[in-house]
Formats: C-alpha cells, structure tokens, sequence
C-alpha cells in the first residue's frame, strides 16, 4: 500500500509541473522562426543573399536582406551613434520556412560605408537553439498571464570591418548574445562581380554622419 501511495504523490507532483507557469504547453504558434539582419545606425548595407542549414542538415535559401543600417534616416549627427549596436534590435520579419531550428548561416552583404563585400558562414551554439526553443513554448515569468511569442528570432547584426553579432530573444522579449564571428572579404566584390564595382547608394544622412565621425571600427 505504501508503494502506492508513493507512487501517487509523484503523479500528482509531476502534474503539479505540468501545469505551471513556466511549463510547455501547446500554444498558438507559427510553424517557422525569423531571421532578421540589421547594422549600426548610419552604417549603411546592403544585404545579397543568405542561406540557413538546420540542424538535420537541409539547405535552404533565404535570399537577399535587403538595406540595413537605417541609412535612409535622419537621426542627426549631434553625437557618435554610430558606436555599438541599437539598443533596440529589429527589422522586417523574414520567416525560414520549412527549417528546423539553425545549426548555422550564411550571409553575404555589403558594407556601402567603406565600401567593402563580406561573406561568413556563422555557427549558432545550442545555447541559442535552447532559447529559441523556449521562447514559443512557455510564457514569460514577469507576465505568467500571457502567452509565449508566437514565433522564434534571430538576429545578425553586421558591421563594417565585417564584424558579425548573433543574438535571439527570450521567452521574455529580451535579447540574448550568443555568438560572434569574423567575417572574410568577397575577393568578387559586390553581387558577385556581376554590378561593375558598383555597391548599393549611400544616404546622404549616412555620408554627413561619416564624414563628420568617421567609421567607429572596433566599437562592435
């Protein structure tokens, strides 16, 4: 009888879990995550082309990126705000369909403000397909009421000099670093040789910032 009653009290306890804050649960969720590209204020991109491979090793193309670095506005040049990353990350949701969480990416960009073309293969620690995982299966702890993100996000953020910064965002919206890569120049140049030299149009906005403070290399 006491075995039983043993075994009972671990049903309950386990339910117990099951059914907490912080547990998963099925929520409403999108099928795909979002990768998502951005750059310093003023450090004007252009984004060519970008492929995932997930975990069980498929391929998939997730095309170009597109402007990055906000170069088409006017956040006037008073003070250096090229320097770091924006505190708040963000851009046009662009979902990976039909991928497993990422094993690694690739992007292929250019960099308008030097002007240089880089490319890097980048590897994403499971520490961030932990968080990715998460953030869609459970709620946050500061608000238990509402439900998870609808959909896993990760962001490249890519500088001049090619330097490269990884984050995700938590159950709880925050962003999380969790890697860093270097990336190598295209010896092609941009798109592939293929423009003549020519790179994406730098703003106005982004030449007066430049010419006034110059490229904050290694504040990245």
């Amino acid at each position: 009888m006491k075995p039983l009653i043993v075994l009972l009290g671990i049903l309950l306890l386990n339910g117990c879990q099951a059914t907490g804050p912080l547990s998963e649960k099925h929520y409403a969720k999108e099928p795909w995550w979002s990768l998502e590209f951005m750059a310093p204020i003023y450090m004007t991109g252009w984004v060519e082309a970008s492929q995932v491979e997930d975990v069980k090793g498929r391929l998939l193309d997730h095309g170009s990126g597109g402007v990055i670095g906000t170069g088409s506005v006017d956040y006037g040049n008073a003070s250096e705000l090229a320097r770091g990353w924006p505190r708040a990350l963000g851009g046009r949701v662009r979902g990976v369909v039909g991928a497993d969480l990422p094993k690694r990416v690739y992007v292929r960009w250019q960099s308008v403000v030097e002007p240089q073309t880089y490319r890097a293969w980048v590897d994403i620690p499971e520490e961030a397909r932990q968080i990715m995982h998460f953030s869609t299966r459970r709620p946050c702890a500061e608000t238990p009421g509402q439900a998870p993100r609808y959909a896993a996000s990760l962001y490249l953020g890519l500088a001049p000099g090619g330097t490269v910064q990884v984050w995700v965002r938590d159950e709880c919206s925050n962003t999380v670093k969790v890697a860093r890569a270097q990336a190598e120049i295209e010896p092609l140049g941009p798109h592939l040789g293929k423009s003549g030299g020519h790179y994406y149009p730098q703003s106005d906005f982004s030449k007066r910032y430049v010419e006034k403070y110059g490229i904050p290399y290694g504040s990245w």
